[in-house]
């Protein structure tokens, strides 16, 4: 059993597709293919269901599935350990964020400690965050909501206010908070269902008897302040993503405990460079500063 062939079983266990997982893995389809057979010649057992072009992993490829993450998982390791020894300042961050109004504020900080090490930042739905953070393919995420795992670390950072945003001149542009129920019948703008402040404020209203009607969907939570500002629709921000220069008034909600937890996770078995670790130590003082001064 060779390195290479594990590293395509994985590729095509992913994607249960030939063309798809070649073309990620930058082979042709023959050579993948011929490599998937010696494997399971080697192994003595068919690991896919083969349906046309597509391929199903079977119980045999299922099982052997876990052995295969887990060992790669542990080679990885080994060698961003190594990496990290011998030349620790060539090494990139890989972080995942399903919240990333502080992002840039955290970034700043970080890079004033550490000017020469890289970082590749990922925006994603809780969903996609909690299959990389299963696959240790990330050093870090800040999430909200948390996530549970038996193989994720998970240490609350900010308990984070949730307001309602609306625009200069609204109905409501007076008041300094509100209650849920008198928002039934307001447009709002809001991010996808899988982020977490969309999925908690729409449990939260559905519970008090309405659901929020959307007229904008999107992927970019930055963007809704500039929509609520244009009267496009109000939207559901969290505290820390408020903007004081905009033409927009801030409520509390009334009744309600309606806060968002954000989270740092990380892999339990994932190696923490020394950078990694340097970052932790930078997002906890940031939001422990935050903290402190909405206290």
């Amino acid at each position: 059993m060779e390195l290479l062939q594990l590293q395509y079983f994985l590729a095509v266990a992913r994607l249960e597709h030939v063309t798809e997982a070649a073309r990620n893995l930058h082979v042709t389809q023959s050579s993948l293919s011929k490599t998937i057979q010696r494997l399971e010649e080697d192994l003595g057992v068919p690991l896919f269901d083969r349906i046309g072009r597509n391929l199903r992993l079977n119980e045999f490829g299922s099982s052997f599935l876990r052995r295969a993450e887990r060992a790669l998982f542990e080679l990885e390791q080994g060698k961003r350990e190594l990496s990290d020894l011998s030349s620790p300042e060539h090494n990139t961050l890989e972080l995942a964020v399903t919240t990333a109004s502080m992002l840039p504020n955290i970034l700043r900080e970080f890079r004033k400690k550490q000017p020469y090490i890289q970082f590749h930042v990922q925006m994603l739905t809780t969903q996609e965050m909690v299959t990389l953070l299963h696959r240790g393919e990330v050093d870090f995420c800040l999430s909200s909501p948390p996530i549970q795992g038996d193989d994720i670390e998970c240490q609350i950072v900010f308990i984070d206010p949730i307001l309602v945003a609306v625009p200069e001149g609204h109905r409501l542009a007076d008041r300094s908070s509100v209650s849920l129920a008198e928002l039934r019948d307001e447009w709002f703008v809001g991010v996808k269902r899988g982020y977490g402040t969309r999925d908690l404020v729409d449990s939260v209203c559905k519970s008090v008897g309405f659901e929020p009607k959307y007229v904008y969907e999107g992927n970019e939570p930055a963007r809704l302040s500039t929509l609520v500002e244009a009267e496009i629709g109000i939207a559901f921000i969290p505290s820390t993503a408020k903007n004081s220069r905009e033409r927009i008034k801030y409520l509390q909600v009334e009744n309600q405990e309606l806060v968002r937890e954000i989270a740092l996770l990380w892999h339990r078995s994932r190696y923490i460079s020394r950078a990694a670790l340097e970052l932790r130590e930078v997002v906890v003082d940031y939001f422990g500063a935050i903290s402190k001064q909405t206290i």
